[in-house]
């Protein structure tokens, strides 16, 4: 019915034209006293022929929107739908042309910071190497500054690969306190030079996800946990059954920042204090734990350190 009511205003002009023009034949044959049956019959057969007309008719308009909801373009009626369907067709083109380019443009960007990665890895390596020789504060400054670069490079190639086609999901069964463990033992050297004191128990706790990718996540919440607490712990622990939490003494977050430190680039009050902020290192977590169907939640007061909540339990995984 809707489509019988969108075809009958469609039609509107030739349904009001009929009636006017049946109107005037009909004052015509009354002006003049004619018998009723001389305007009653060919009004009859008018409405008969038309109401046949306008079902064809009507049965041909719905093939025709069928099959353009079915994505077909059927054939032209007439000059002004072929000219139409000629400006569809060069729009498609155009479509598919930057589509094609759009991809190649970002398969090309990929590989390009792909290889700036690996080329800026090297110098790194010759200068952890150099300072590994020297056992003084300066040295292991630099040596948690050099871990915070490769970390940063880590974060560019995560974001890029968000969005690839080739995104290697390997998804099975993974023990989670070695995942914790290996972070842990990636920042231990800024627990150390910060005095930070690490809280952690065995969590004995199996989780279906991706190694790699639930890894990089663990290690961003670790990341920040350090970098913005500057006394006191990091704690992490299974707050209930399938949910780990890693809990700090920073500085916290504001209460109008909380909603939205999940968002790309939003820094929020500190990020605003520390220049080095970039604002994606959390937004990249939500996305990640999106696709691999976890939850991730905090709470944090100013002042009074944050909690991260990672929710492992099984549950739809949805990879983009």
């Amino acid at each position: 019915m809707k489509s019988f009511g969108r075809y009958v205003r469609s039609r509107i002009k030739i349904l009001i034209l009929y009636v006017v023009t049946a109107g005037i034949f009909a004052a015509s044959y009354l002006l003049f006293d004619m018998p009723s049956i001389a305007v009653l019959y060919p009004l009859f057969m008018t409405l008969a022929i038309g109401s046949i007309v306008m079902v064809i008719d009507y049965i041909l308009f719905r093939s025709r929107h069928e099959k353009l909801a079915a994505e077909e373009i059927p054939s032209p009626k007439d000059l002004i739908e072929e000219d139409y369907q000629l400006i569809i067709e060069k729009l498609k083109e155009e479509a598919k042309y930057s589509q094609i380019k759009s991809s190649e443009d970002y398969n090309n960007m990929i590989e390009y910071y792909t290889v700036w990665a690996h080329q800026i890895k090297t110098p790194i390596a010759a200068m952890r190497l150099n300072l590994q020789s020297e056992d003084t504060e300066s040295a292991r400054r630099l040596m948690g500054d050099l871990g915070r670069i490769e970390a940063y490079v880590e974060m560019v190639l995560t974001f890029l690969r968000l969005d690839s086609n080739s995104t290697d999901y390997l998804i099975k069964e993974y023990d989670l306190d070695e995942m914790i463990r290996s972070a842990v033992r990636k920042y231990s050297k800024e627990f150390i030079l910060k005095k930070l004191k690490l809280e952690y128990e065995r969590v004995d706790y199996k989780v279906i996800t991706d190694s790699k990718w639930l890894s990089f996540i663990i290690e961003q919440i670790i990341s920040n946990s350090v970098k913005y607490t500057s006394e006191g712990y990091v704690k992490i622990f299974m707050s209930s059954p399938g949910v780990l939490c890693i809990e700090d003494s920073g500085i916290g977050i504001r209460e109008e920042d909380l909603p939205r430190i999940f968002e790309n680039g939003y820094t929020g009050f500190n990020g605003r204090e520390d220049k080095r902020a970039s604002g994606i290192g959390l937004y990249l977590c939500k996305r990640i734990a999106d696709n691999l169907g976890h939850g991730i939640s905090a709470e944090s007061k100013q002042g009074e350190g944050t909690k991260i909540y990672l929710d492992l339990r099984r549950k739809e995984i949805g990879i983009e």
